[in-house]
């Protein structure tokens, strides 16, 4: 079976945690069978009783393969009839073992052919198109209820960006905009916040998907980090009221892209010193100084610096230990990486249906992981700076 990690995480795979995790299913797992053999046999172990009617007569040792790892199981055995744990199901095991592998395997970016190849390798008789499509339509019901959920608290800083993914639509095949939102909350934990499935990012498709965050309860946001694209920028301005963080590694991008190859390093370096000052006022002078230095060699570098300085530096408003969190957008990019990762295998999606339903777990498997671990940054950090941050879009320091 895949692997259901994200990003290199599973639940069960943190540091010294697989052996007590392992550890307690055992225990619950001997805990039931000897509840249901007590009261096959009407009485506890060794307990005299008249209303006994049967007795232990030793074990017999199985394996149990768990997301924890394999457990050996000491099923007890009884003098008359046999016993079977309720919770091994004997008669469904392949069944369901079969259903589980196609499930996961389409869910972890399988195509349907490979699909039907893997549950011959396993003994079955193959599955076609259409059983895997039915099978699998139980998981959309429960990625639908996870990204149409209501959003709860406050969200005071939210990632956007999008990947691309091909998709049959009216007898062609397209590439369509998965967009996708996750935000951290006051205390300091990353959620997913949306996805949603379109022909491209234009301004009135980013603005639907802003507002129906928005309708499902998006609230108290400080800061969006983003590119720069024409259509987003549009739609956080008109449906929030917060400051916009243009995503540094887009910017320097941009940047380079004026700039020939040999000296590309250099203007780099001097770019991220204005990264690397202690304040925000301090970081505004030396972005000016150098936009200064470079207007005679690279015209185009400064022009571009002159207009998108408050928009690159407005992540500094907030408190220092966020800065590298709220800079750019490199903790969704990786989390796209993962997405593209898994939907390049599929190659051609049937439809929209079929991407959200992927992307959808892939997005509701991170979000759990996100629950399990740290917090990403201290409630202290991300509260600490909000009246300060009020000041300067007072001020009008903040941008879109």
């Amino acid at each position: 079976m895949a692997d259901k990690s994200v990003s290199g995480l599973s639940v069960f795979d943190a540091s010294g945690g697989t052996d007590l995790v392992r550890d307690m299913l055992a225990e619950m797992a001997r805990q039931v069978m000897d509840a249901e053999v007590s009261r096959r046999c009407g009485a506890d172990v060794h307990e005299r009783s008249e209303e006994r009617v049967n007795s232990r007569n030793g074990y017999r040792s199985r394996s149990w393969d768990t997301r924890a790892g394999e457990i050996r199981l000491q099923i007890p055995r009884t003098r008359t009839g046999s016993y079977f744990p309720s919770f091994l199901e004997p008669r469904r095991t392949m069944e369901k073992a079969l259903v589980s592998v196609i499930q996961e395997a389409y869910l972890q970016g399988v195509s349907t052919r490979s699909v039907d190849d893997l549950v011959q390798a396993l003994g079955g008789s193959g599955v076609s198109r259409s059983e895997v499509s039915r099978l699998c339509a139980e998981v959309h019901e429960r990625v639908s209820e996870f990204l149409n959920r209501p959003l709860e608290g406050n969200f005071p800083y939210v990632w956007l960006d999008a990947t691309y993914v091909k998709v049959r639509s009216g007898g062609r095949i397209v590439s369509k905009a998965a967009v996708i939102a996750i935000g951290m909350t006051e205390e300091g934990r990353k959620e997913v916040l949306g996805h949603k499935v379109g022909d491209a990012e234009t301004e009135t498709f980013w603005t639907e998907f802003v507002r129906s965050l928005r309708e499902r309860g998006l609230k108290g946001v400080q800061l969006v980090v983003s590119d720069a694209h024409v259509g987003l920028k549009a739609a956080i301005s008109k449906c929030l009221c917060c400051s916009w963080q243009r995503c540094r590694v887009h910017l320097m991008r941009n940047i380079l892209s004026y700039v020939p190859r040999g000296r590309k390093e250099m203007v780099a370096a001097m770019v991220r010193t204005a990264f690397a000052q202690d304040d925000q006022e301090s970081a505004r002078t030396q972005w000016r100084s150098v936009s200064e230095s470079l207007r005679s060699s690279y015209p185009s570098v400064s022009k571009l610096m002159d207009e998108a300085q408050e928009d690159a530096l407005a992540f500094m408003a907030f408190d220092d230990s966020l800065w590298s969190k709220l800079a750019s957008n490199n903790g969704l990019e990786r989390l796209n990486r993962e997405v593209k990762r898994r939907t390049d295998v599929v190659q051609i999606f049937p439809n929209d249906e079929a991407v959200v339903r992927l992307v959808g777990a892939i997005l509701m498997e991170q979000h759990d992981e996100w629950q399990v671990c740290r917090r990403q940054a201290s409630a202290e950090a991300i509260t600490g700076k909000a009246t300060k941050n009020d000041a300067l879009l007072a001020r009008g320091s903040g941008t879109k």
